[in-house]
């Protein structure tokens, strides 16, 4: 990128991130204050964290859950840290991690990394430039089919003149040049997964015990029941203050939150409504709340299950998703749900973003309508009030994770108000690992799906045609539009903010206008803790990504804080 041309379009760039985060703050209210820890705290004791599904995997090109996010994101680094403005123009507010630092050439095509001399594995290997041109190639390799692979598509290669020294090529320039070459890459260790089978990453014995260079090493896994990862106290960056971090791991959301308000846990990031009180009224624990980036949507596939090269009967037609859209009371659905927890969401996007501004064009609630397009449409009612069309009753499967309370409620509600319309709607619930499984393979109709997204627009690999035909795209209900896609990769790709602001908003309305979901909730974020626990910032995009720098209250230790730490394997 032409950092000169960056620095003129600044101004601009400063006026739509402050309209952006104006926005978000009027939304949202901070019901703590987020405290820092005193310079003087000493060091040492656990924290639990209750989840409601386990990590989907260890190995940083396979995962894709929040959970597997978190554990990853303590044990492996990155070559550079966001920083907490979630800036990604650019390389301002960027944190040197692996690099030490870097340089950008004259043409803005390349960006040489200096790795830190310093930095090593956990079985004490030195992590080089090799290990960082590896981990690019096996991110693009469509053998391992990474999640992440089409973010990563503006970098060409990366090659490793010395050990210490590894140079980005990018196929063009663009404003978030350096947040594609560090945000989503952890680096892995060459050694020992360069011979692994590409194919066959899972099966690996690095995937159940694997290596990193983080602050944190990988300790045991005993999936479906908990993970824990300790303190490496002869790390490069600095030993954690914390000695330890344990994923306890529940079948789904109720006995989650139940750990949590026994004192079984420390820390729990999904609170409902419903447990604020409890929460408010325990003086052991504290409740921080801050914007989110999370959004969440009834998602239609657009392919049929069983033969995936011909439309959906009933979602291949943008007519019936458009009438099913009219047909549901987002307002409603959001306040039932989330009481004044979440508001309506505005598409694939959260507010603030680029190009999402609340006044998107939206499928307006209109059941009146929804009714009249089905009757245009041939779907009639019969006697029992239910549509049909040349015997084919108007009925789908609506898949909904048994981890996620707030969805299995809102898919009862949904149901209900399209039982209202004709439409006959089978509730199916499924324990995490199941309902990834489907969506993966796209054996659904429809499900009720959540993203947390980047500091930067993620939208190519969920909803872009990347998404929908690469391995391990999640673009799971194959939406594809040549329009849309333009649209994106303009807005990616263009140096003049306004005008990328411009494309962004314009795929935002292509988007909303091909409904190939129902956008439903956009959540404030809420993690109770212990009140023993001392957090820094909560980064909106990863609230863990600063747990190596807490502390815990020398005071008020749990027994569980005292016993030795668990040996690493």
């Amino acid at each position: 990128m032409d950092m000169a041309q960056v620095k003129r379009n600044l101004p601009a760039m400063r006026s739509i991130a402050k309209r952006s985060a104006a926005a978000g703050i009027l939304l949202f209210t901070l019901s703590a204050c987020e405290r820092r820890a005193d310079s003087g705290a000493v060091t040492g004791g656990t924290i639990v964290v209750a989840v409601a599904a386990d990590v989907d995997a260890l190995i940083p090109p396979l995962v894709g859950s929040i959970q597997g996010r978190q554990v990853s994101d303590l044990i492996f680094d990155r070559l550079a840290d966001i920083g907490d403005s979630l800036n990604t123009t650019g390389d301002y507010g960027f944190r040197p991690r692996l690099a030490e630092r870097w340089t950008w050439s004259s043409d803005s095509l390349r960006i040489t990394f200096s790795l830190n001399p310093l930095a090593r594995w956990h079985d004490g290997r030195a992590v080089t430039a090799r290990d960082v041109r590896f981990t690019h190639q096996l991110f693009q390799d469509p053998e391992v089919a990474a999640p992440l692979a089409a973010l990563l598509a503006n970098i060409d290669s990366v090659s490793a003149p010395d050990s210490l020294t590894a140079i980005f090529w990018f196929r063009s320039r663009s404003p978030r040049q350096f947040f594609d070459a560090v945000y989503n890459l952890l680096i892995v260790p060459e050694h020992l997964l360069g011979n692994a089978p590409r194919a066959q990453l899972r099966g690996t014995a690095f995937a159940r015990s694997p290596v990193g260079s983080g602050r944190f090493r990988f300790a045991r896994w005993q999936p479906a029941v908990s993970l824990e990862v300790v303190a490496d106290t002869n790390n490069y960056a600095g030993r954690p203050n914390i000695d330890r971090v344990i994923w306890t791991v529940s079948p789904d959301f109720t006995t989650a939150s139940t750990k949590l308000l026994a004192g079984e846990a420390d820390a729990f990031d999904a609170v409902r409504p419903e447990m604020i009180r409890e929460i408010q009224k325990n003086p052991a624990l504290t409740l921080v709340t801050y914007p989110s980036l999370d959004y969440g949507f009834l998602q239609f596939n657009l392919r049929d299950p069983r033969r995936r090269a011909t439309p959906h009967p009933l979602f291949g037609d943008r007519q019936v998703r458009v009438a099913i859209s009219q047909a549901l009371d987002r307002a409603s659905l959001v306040r039932n749900v989330f009481d004044t927890l979440a508001v309506v969401a505005i598409g694939p996007t959260v507010r603030g973003y680029m190009g999402a501004d609340p006044d998107l064009p939206q499928i307006p609630y209109d059941s009146a309508a929804a009714n009249r397009l089905l009757d245009s449409l041939g779907w009639t009612r019969g006697a029992n009030g239910m549509r049909a069309r040349g015997g084919r009753p108007l009925a789908f499967s609506l898949v909904t994770p048994t981890s996620s309370r707030n969805r299995g409620r809102m898919a009862v509600l949904i149901q209900e108000q399209l039982r209202a319309l004709g439409v006959a709607v089978e509730i199916e619930s499924l324990d995490n690992a199941a309902f990834l499984t489907k969506m993966k393979d796209r054996s659904f109709d429809a499900a009720l799906g959540g993203w947390r997204l980047d500091p930067a627009p993620g939208i190519r690999q969920t909803w872009g045609s990347a998404g929908s035909r690469a391995p391990g795209g999640t673009n799971f209900g194959s939406y594809e539009s040549p329009e849309f896609d333009l649209h994106v990769d303009s807005a990616l790709s263009a140096m003049d903010p306004v005008r990328a602001h411009a494309h962004m908003r314009r795929a935002y309305e292509v988007i909303i206008r091909d409904a190939p979901a129902v956008w439903l909730y956009e959540p404030l974020a809420m993690l109770a803790l212990h009140s023993r626990i001392r957090p820094t910032v909560l980064r909106r995009d990863a609230w863990w990504a600063h747990i190596a720098d807490w502390t815990i209250d020398p005071d008020a230790r749990l027994p569980r804080d005292n016993i030795g730490l668990t040996p690493t394997q």
